[in-house]
């Protein structure tokens, strides 16, 4: 029996066609939605790049001393408009939701990238109205490509069909998002941690130039380096799916060979929604076994080109790239070729994975030019260079990064200690290029306030909807459409907001602590994860020589790491703040950190809040940053006390929008007999983690049942106080 032949088929869950029919969105998508007799919508192809902070783009100004070459978005943001002043969340789950339901997070409650422990009350709701359920009402169709993200496959009824859940017609990617650690056995040819990237080098890495590529249909072919301008022979055989015996014929493969390994980009466990069919592919299937950012393009392209030309579409294509774990693309789509880490064994040095980090980017950019001109939005010129017309292509054009750079690879003048993960400027300010029909006077700068919640309400406006008015509850966007119609458009936001912390998890647990660097976080969702971004795992199944045993229980927060350092008299981490939010005007910016963390002075762990006041600023090539010598608050004057009393305000009327409606599991603001009848289906069919899991005693206990039912009751018929946006 083939790969493909065992693939795992399944349809939607109950609760999927239970939550659509809810919202009354089962028969939004059909044609009579649209009448013939008005012009088409515009087609909306949106790109996400992920851990690519406004620091690594040099059309934006920046990109430090050596940016990644991306001559094909160069050629976008040309056409279209660069939006310089956009904030997104610190991580990309949050800062997905935001996009896809224009909603900040303490509304979502998707506050951190999601792991395999966070409830569904941290992921997106199966009642949110998201983008595709709200293009649906002007007709659209709607695809997602690559890394979802948003919700499950954890913790989830829906499991991998989340994203049909959430509104997709169409899925082709990685509902956990992530990319699995690279396979240093490259396969199972050699013993673990022999391979750090994941490939057998070439023979200047102490590999081979020559061995023998099986694939898991038990085809071979011999594969031979023949000069350093080609990828390593290990690299070309994994690049088509395959694994490299180095130094030997086809013949017998080893009995080692182990085809159902995830490996970083190369191997990963793919999931295909078609309508109601949820395929979750084999790792030994050949569609699971290409590098990503190429699957992700060609899924998209496939998708696009098979669209009717009487039905407008959106074209989600959510790239993998850069993403940790840093792995080494197909020579082919990038210019860098003979360097020194393209054979480099080492993908875990921090320098090393910075210029693999660059190919990665440049790799992703290839693609999308790819994407373009196979779809015929775009050709190429005599040069090769993209020739692209947004008058003509019928399609509006986002490209945007989920959340700031990470740390290890973030461009000077940036502030690598307050990237990814902080709600400092490097860790939320993202670049946002805008192209189509809609834009006058291409080629220009808007220095306005955007946040990522805005692209909610302007995919909305490009299908001719309006958001506040569709949407049943209350939604944190504004414009951007006329920015694009007017390049003398004031701004449309007074303030801006982002906030990252801690998923719900039951009783109250979080994710283990991860030492990088000298710092200790609790963002990493796993230890794989910890491992993949070059920290070291203090959690519970800890390997690392440098924790502190404790018989393998691990420690629960880094608070309790200091402890333990400061017992055995070590010096202490840096601890990272539990939550971190950010809000600012025009000119001005107000952090405030909550730092769960040791204080040797009164032997306790305490809980700090702390505020810091800046002013920053989007002057090129260097910004002013909210680094730590620049904090107002150290030498407050009237002015900056003023100031700071204003943000401090406007912050606390923020995080005060979102009443607790306990018992309102569907958020419709009121608690009725929608709510029993959704408890008691959830709680019949699956029992176990949902939207109608309530805090009881304090805590979420990860459970849908009487407890759950309880709550509902005691609050029955209440109507909820309203929350209210923030703009």
């Amino acid at each position: 029996m083939s790969p493909q032949e065992t693939a795992v088929k399944k349809t939607l869950p109950t609760m999927a066609l239970a939550a659509a029919a809810a919202l009354g969105l089962t028969s939004c998508g059909s044609d009579s939605n649209v009448a013939s007799s008005d012009p088409a919508p515009s087609n909306i192809l949106f790109v996400i790049m992920d851990d690519v902070g406004i620091d690594q783009m040099k059309s934006f100004g920046y990109g430090g001393a050596t940016p990644p070459s991306m001559p094909n978005m160069d050629a976008i943001a040309r056409a279209g408009v660069r939006f310089r002043n956009t904030w997104s969340m610190p991580e990309c789950s949050p800062g997905r939701a935001a996009f896809f339901a224009g909603r900040y997070p303490f509304r979502t409650n998707v506050n951190q990238a999601l792991g395999p422990s966070d409830l569904a009350n941290s992921q997106l709701s199966p009642y949110d109205m998201t983008t595709p359920k709200l293009l649906k009402e002007a007709g659209y169709e709607s695809g997602l490509f690559g890394k979802f993200h948003l919700a499950g496959p954890e913790n989830n009824q829906a499991g991998a069909a989340t994203p049909s859940v959430a509104g997709w017609d169409y899925f082709y990617g990685w509902v956990g998002g992530l990319p699995g650690s690279v396979d240093t056995t490259a396969g199972g040819v050699g013993p673990e941690k022999t391979y750090s990237c994941g490939f057998v080098p070439g023979t200047q890495a102490g590999g081979a130039d020559t061995g023998a590529c099986y694939q898991a249909d038990n085809t071979c072919s011999v594969v031979t380096r023949s000069a350093l301008v080609q990828d390593a022979a290990g690299l070309q055989c994994l690049a088509s799916g395959g694994i490299f015996v180095p130094n030997e014929l086809c013949g017998k493969p080893p009995s080692t060979l182990n085809f159902s390994r995830v490996n970083g980009y190369y191997v990963s466990p793919l999931v295909i929604i078609n309508g109601d069919s949820v395929e979750e592919v084999p790792l030994a299937d050949p569609r699971a076994r290409k590098y990503r950012t190429q699957l992700e393009t060609d899924a998209a392209i496939n998708w696009i080109k098979s669209r009717p030309a009487n039905k407008p579409w959106m074209a989600t294509v959510s790239f993998t790239a850069a993403h940790t774990p840093w792995q080494q693309p197909p020579g082919d789509l990038i210019s860098m070729r003979n360097d020194p880490v393209s054979d480099n064994w080492d993908c875990n040095g921090p320098e090393a994975g910075r210029l693999i980090q660059d190919k990665m980017t440049e790799a992703m950019d290839t693609e999308f030019g790819r994407l373009l001109v196979e779809t015929g939005l775009a050709g190429r010129a005599d040069d090769g260079s993209l020739v692209y017309d947004p008058k003509t292509s019928g399609t509006t054009i986002v490209i945007i990064g989920d959340n700031g750079t990470l740390g290890t690879a973030v461009k000077q003048p940036f502030i690598p200690s307050q990237a990814k993960g902080t709600s400092y400027q490097t860790g939320v300010w993202d670049p946002l290029i805008i192209a189509g029909p809609q834009v006058v006077q291409p080629d220009r700068n808007v220095e306005h306030m955007v946040n990522a919640v805005d692209l909610f309400q302007f995919f909305a406006e490009i299908a001719g909807l309006d958001a506040h008015k569709t949407v049943p509850r209350t939604i944190d966007s504004v414009g951007l459409l006329p920015y694009l119609a007017n390049p003398e458009q004031a701004s449309l936001r007074t303030i801006n907001f982002t906030m990252g912390g801690g998923n719900l998890q039951a009783h109250g647990a979080r994710n283990g602590p991860c030492v990088i660097s000298g710092s200790c976080t609790q963002s990493a969702p796993s230890k794989e994860v910890c491992q993949d971004n070059q920290g070291n795992w203090w959690g519970a199944d800890y390997t690392h020589d440098s924790v502190i045993p404790n018989n393998g229980v691990g420690y629960e927060t880094c608070a309790d790491v200091n402890h333990a350092l400061y017992n055995e008299g070590r010096e202490m981490f840096n601890v990272l703040p539990d939550v971190t939010m950010a809000v600012r005007n025009d000119r001005y910016k107000l952090v405030r950190n909550i730092v769960l963390d040791f204080n040797p002075a009164v032997n306790e762990i305490q809980t700090n809040t702390i505020d810091e006041l800046y002013e920053v600023d989007q002057a090129t090539p260097k910004p002013l940053l909210d680094t730590p010598d620049r904090n107002l608050l150290a030498s407050p004057t009237t002015e900056t006390q003023a100031i700071y009393d204003n943000l401090h305000a406007t912050l606390d009327r923020i995080l005060a929008s979102e009443p607790d409606c306990p018992g309102d599991g569907n958020k419709d603001g009121v608690v009725d007999a929608k709510d029993l009848e959704n408890w008691r289906q959830i709680a019949s069919q699956w029992g176990l983690s949902s939207v109608y899991d309530f805090v009881v005693g304090g805590v979420y206990d990860g459970l849908t049942n009487h407890l759950d039912e309880a709550v509902i009751q005691s609050n029955l018929n209440k109507t909820c106080k309203r929350s209210y946006g923030v703009y």
